[in-house]
């Protein structure tokens, strides 16, 4: 879903602050972004330092529990306080608390419809909905449950839940007049939707064209927290010809850019 990238250094905002901390800290994202146990050498060199410069740090930094050094090999990795504080932190996210940020901002950049949606008993639910800088009249409102089946929100949630879970849901909106489904009476194939999800998979976004409201277009992208799982979908929608509704166009990839600064946030590693 997205690149792997280094974790930065705060930048210096004129507050008074330690400056060995901030010295030390290269050798705590090192090991964050390696995920694994690393030798000195190899740790030093990814935070940009010497094995002299760096061995003093990690001694302070596993007396206080944020590094420790496994005995027999000699490697360091992330200790017991450290996995404390990431497990307190992640406790304390609410998906779309942490959401809300980015997508104001992508919502006046680019100047279309921009909703959130969640699991709900009935199926993906819109919970948040940005209205466009221009009139548009969309039967979509908090509370609209989208079809698994026939929308854009949907087809995100069937590609990435568990398929025991994604079925529930697409079982149960048969008859359910709560969701908003196709314009069409026909149900897609067992194969068709399977070629459909594994699509989306593929290109990290779902496109509705016209369906299930006529004239309308859409995208839909997913938001992954800490453990892989899809909490969130952010989707786009607007009339067809001012929409760009390319998977590859300019709104395509700034939506895969938010949902990735998201689940960065929610603790999402796309290469664990």
């Amino acid at each position: 879903m997205r690149e792997q990238k280094t974790m930065a250094k705060p930048e210096n905002d004129g507050r008074r602050s330690i400056q060995s901390v901030e010295t030390g800290f290269p050798l705590l994202a090192a090991l964050v972004d390696s995920g694994k146990s690393m030798t000195l050498r190899d740790l030093a060199s990814s935070a940009g330092m010497t094995s002299a410069k760096a061995h003093p740090y990690l001694v302070s930094f596993t007396r206080v529990g944020l590094v420790q050094q496994d005995a027999s090999t000699g490697q360091y990795e992330l200790g017991p306080f450290a996995l404390q504080m990431g497990l307190v932190s992640l406790q304390r996210l609410d998906p779309v608390r942490v959401a809300m940020p980015e997508v104001n901002q992508l919502a006046s950049q680019i100047g279309h419809t921009l909703a959130i949606a969640v699991l709900g008993s009935h199926g993906p639910t819109m919970i948040h909905i940005s209205e466009a800088s221009y009139p548009i009249h969309v039967n979509m409102r908090k509370g609209t449950v989208m079809s698994m089946l026939h929308t854009a929100t949907g087809h995100v949630f069937a590609a990435w839940l568990p398929p025991k879970i994604a079925q529930h849901y697409i079982e149960r909106e048969a008859g359910d007049t709560a969701v908003v489904t196709s314009i069409s009476p026909l149900r897609p194939s067992a194969q068709a939707l399977a070629a459909q999800l594994d699509k989306v998979r593929q290109a990290g976004i779902a496109q509705a064209l016209g369906n299930p409201l006529p004239g309308i277009d859409a995208l839909s992208v997913p938001v992954f927290d800490h453990s892989g799982n899809i909490v969130l979908a952010l989707t786009s929608l607007g009339p067809a010809t001012l929409f760009d509704a390319s998977p590859r166009g300019t709104i395509a990839h700034a939506l895969k850019s938010c949902a990735s600064a998201i689940s960065e946030k929610l603790g999402y590693r796309s290469d664990r």
